[in-house]
Parts: structure tokens; sequence; C-alpha cells
């Protein structure tokens, strides 16, 4: 089978037991780092004496079949990140779904995630949130991917570097607004672990002074717009002029912004 174990972020003794123990008698081990591994297990106290291939960004869809070839003839292939759990903003995907293909079993040894470390500090909203990964670099690229995010409702959660953090924030505080509540997580679960919290233009202006650290950032949702009745009463009329009858060109505004129907219906009748 294959096995996707995740691995700590920063404070070693977050190591799952199961990933020290599948460390140890694993028959292949793909890394996306293979020196980082090796330091990893050297810190936990294992000898690594299985096979340890390479498994980044650059090789994935090849090295997929290796593993899953190796799987099918018996042998137990543990697949890990740098840091926190295979698949998520890091390789792993494409060998669950080439596993999937094959009727190969795939498990998983769960552990640290940034993603949900940052959210439980970040006191912002946890019960819906959406991982956005890394932004765009090019700023063009950036400011339209934050602006299609502008009205997400949930909490939205990103990982940025230390030398784009600023023009990042910036951006943000442009797209989503100067006020909205957000947090920065760096070195999370290591000895300089910090986390600040505040609006964006806040934030913004104290990360010009120079961030350090792997970084997660968390932004809360947009606040969903309270929608009135007779703000929609020119769409229904607009209808009317285009031949739908009263009663169903409100009903169908009414659907769609989540009015009351007999109010809009009213309201309408009397503009007309």
């Amino acid at each position: 089978m294959i096995v996707l174990a995740a691995t700590p972020i920063g404070d070693t003794g977050d190591a799952p037991p199961r990933l020290v123990e599948l460390l140890g008698r694993a028959d292949l081990i793909a890394a996306e780092d293979t020196r980082r591994l090796r330091a990893l297990a050297g810190r936990l106290g294992v000898t690594l004496t299985s096979k340890v291939i390479s498994y980044h960004e650059h090789n994935e869809s090849e090295r997929a079949q290796v593993l899953v070839a190796a799987a099918q003839e018996g042998a137990t292939v543990l697949v890990v990140s740098d840091a926190g759990m295979p698949g998520v903003s890091d390789p792993g995907f494409r060998v669950v779904r080439a596993a999937a293909d094959a009727d190969v079993r795939v498990t998983a040894v769960p552990g640290p995630s940034a993603v949900l470390t940052a959210i439980a500090l970040s006191g912002l909203a946890s019960d819906r949130f959406t991982f956005e990964g890394f932004v765009a670099r090019k700023p063009g690229e950036r400011a339209r991917a934050l602006a299609a995010l502008a009205a997400e409702p949930r909490t939205m959660v990103f990982f940025e570097s230390p030398h784009r953090i600023a023009d990042t924030l910036a951006a943000m505080a442009v797209a989503f607004g100067g006020d909205r509540a957000a947090a920065v997580c760096r070195e999370l679960t290591k000895t300089y672990e910090q986390v600040r919290r505040g609006p964006l233009t806040e934030l913004a202006e104290w990360a010009t002074e120079g961030v350090r650290g792997e970084i997660t950032v968390v932004v809360a949702g947009a606040t969903p717009s309270v929608s009135e009745p007779a703000d929609h009463v020119a769409e229904v009329l607009k209808r009317i002029e285009a031949g739908e009858r009263l009663k169903e060109a409100a009903t169908a505004v009414a659907a769609e912004h989540g009015v009351s129907r007999r109010e809009l219906y009213e309201a309408a009748l009397r503009a007309r």
C-alpha cells in the first residue's frame, strides 16, 4: 500500500508515532527533499534502511507511476513532504490519483498542518474556510486572483514567502478592504513562533519592516451584504419590459437574490 504521512512543521516532537515506525520499516520512501528527510530521521533517532527516492513537483507525475508499481508488487511505500501533509500545497495528490486508478490501497498518517494550526491560532471563524495556497507572484495576476476572492464569505488561508509578504498584504488590503481582519502566523511550533493579528492595513505596514520564517496568512471572509427587495425592483421591471409577467419576474429575481417574493412583487407593482 501507499502511506501519506505528515511530518513536523517545526517542532520535531510533533512527529506522529506512526511516522517514526514507518520510517524504520517502509520498503520504499518517497521524500520531497531526501536530505531533509535524513536530517529528520536523525533527530527522531531512526536509522533509514529502506530505499529513499526524491518525489517533488518536477518529477511528480513520473515518480507516481513508480510508487504505484512498487505498491502493486507488495511494497509498503511511504510518501512524505518537507513539512505537513503531502498533497496540501506539496506533492502527493498525483500518486493518490494514480493509486486509485490502479486499485492500490492508500492510507494516511495524520499529523501537523500549518493550515489547521494557523486557523486555530488566528482567532478568526474556523467553522468554514478555504485554503488558497501561495498567491501569484506577478502583481497583475495577484491583483486579479485576490479580486476574485473579495466576496468569499469563508475564512481564507494562504501561504507566503518572507520577501513577498509585505506586497501581498498590501494587495490584500486593496482587494479586501484595509479594515478586513487577518492574522499573520510565522514559524509555527518553532522557537520564535509569532501570530500577529489586526486589520490588513495595519499588518501590511508592520510587514514593511521585514518578516522572517515560514508564513501562513489567515484572512476573515467577506461579510454578506444585506439585500432589500427595493434594491431589485429595476431588475424586475426590466424583465417585464422583455415580456415576462410581473409575478414570474418577481419570483425569479427574489429567488436569485434571496429576498421576499411578496415584498418584491408589491414594490415592483407600486413602481410600475
